[in-house]
């Protein structure tokens, strides 16, 4: 189904409950200006995720992976039927398919799963009855149809797995920032934005840390030649960072307060619980100066994790912040997160912009 739209709205999308009839007008408008069918992935609300998370923990302290699992993608659901039942209200037809409908499996590793199957009967037929398809991000189920979830901010992954179940060859991506920057623009002065990002760049950037953009989202692109085209997230969706097989060499700084370096006794220690983080889905660097492992992005309950998977605990060392330049990247420790931040900037103030990565102005949506 060549003639599919396959987009993505971020939760930052939905601040107010209004903001669903804001982009149901866009949605609408794009129906009307291009008669392609739009399949159409969406995050919880601001916040909504972590309330649940808030919540589950308050009975348990340290669920189960599979009841997690459950519970927390239930946010992005109620996100898709409030944007379905505004595009009710403005006449167009609009149904949502949940995750134990959408065609994707994965493995059993309920909080950060991996799909292994992908199924494009369910989409094809229900798109071939509606004019847009929600699907709420994030969600799946394993061969015995138990839900699993792909992972903290896996929207993205599931617009590409979308994407691919259709045969699309371009995936649009709308979030609160247009495009991929040579550091997070709303924490760094002076961060410009890429216009051209090759899929092993921003792997390695999200890798790293970088919130734009979900890794394994933009590995599953580079496998099945997805071209990735970020946008705002608000009309007029302007164009910013399109990623491909081609991209300017660039520099950059990349931090999540959230990550956290665990060190170890030793360099067997360090590669187990390397090994052991990697096999379960959580993404982390292996950090080769010294027995370090750096945890990336947050929402791990890495206590758990650890006692679960018997390994002896890895002592705090800080936060990464990653300078990198081409294919190359240093790693530098901070204390905290207040003190990574103030690194970050110290590294972009000294950085040596290349011409390709000057500020340009933002293309016009189309």
């Amino acid at each position: 189904m060549s003639d599919v739209a396959i987009l993505k709205f971020g939760g930052s999308t939905f601040r107010t409950h209004a903001a669903y009839d804001v982009l149901a007008a866009g949605l609408e408008e794009r129906l009307d200006r291009e008669g392609r069918r739009l399949a159409v992935v969406v995050s919880a609300m601001q916040g909504e995720t972590e309330q649940l998370r808030g919540r589950l923990h308050e009975v348990n302290e340290h669920p189960e992976d599979a009841t997690s699992a459950g519970m927390l993608a239930t946010a992005d659901l109620v996100s898709a039927h409030l944007l379905a039942t505004a595009l009710h209200r403005r006449g167009r037809t609009a149904t949502v398919l949940a995750g134990h409908q959408v065609g994707l499996v994965t493995n059993s590793s309920f909080l950060w799963a991996r799909v292994i199957e992908t199924d494009p009967g369910p989409l094809s037929r229900t798109l071939a009855e509606h004019e847009v398809v929600v699907v709420p991000g994030g969600q799946a189920v394993d061969a015995q149809g138990r839900p699993t979830w792909l992972g903290k901010n896996s929207s993205d992954l599931s617009a590409i797995a979308v994407a691919r179940a259709v045969g699309g060859t371009a995936c649009e991506i709308h979030s609160d920032v247009d495009g991929i920057y040579t550091s997070d623009p709303h924490l760094v002065r002076g961060a410009h934005l890429l216009p051209r990002v090759s899929y092993n760049m921003a792997a390695l950037m999200s890798l790293y840390g970088a919130k734009v953009l979900h890794r394994r989202a933009v590995q599953l692109a580079l496998r099945h030649g997805i071209e990735i085209v970020l946008r705002y997230n608000r009309a007029p969706f302007s164009r910013g960072t399109t990623i491909s097989r081609e991209g300017d060499q660039m520099a950059a700084i990349v931090f999540n307060q959230r990550s956290v370096v665990l060190g170890y006794d030793s360099d067997d220690a360090a590669d187990c619980a390397h090994g052991v983080f990697h096999a379960a889905g959580i993404d982390t660097v292996r950090l080769t100066e010294k027995p370090w492992v750096a945890v990336v992005g947050g929402y791990v309950d890495l206590e758990a994790v650890q006692r679960r998977q018997n390994l002896t605990p890895g002592a705090y060392v800080g936060v990464p912040v990653a300078e990198i330049r081409g294919s190359k990247v240093t790693t530098h420790i901070a204390e905290s997160g207040e003190d990574a931040l103030h690194l970050a900037q110290r590294l972009h103030d000294a950085l040596d912009m290349p011409a390709a990565q000057a500020p340009r102005p933002h293309l016009a949506g189309v």
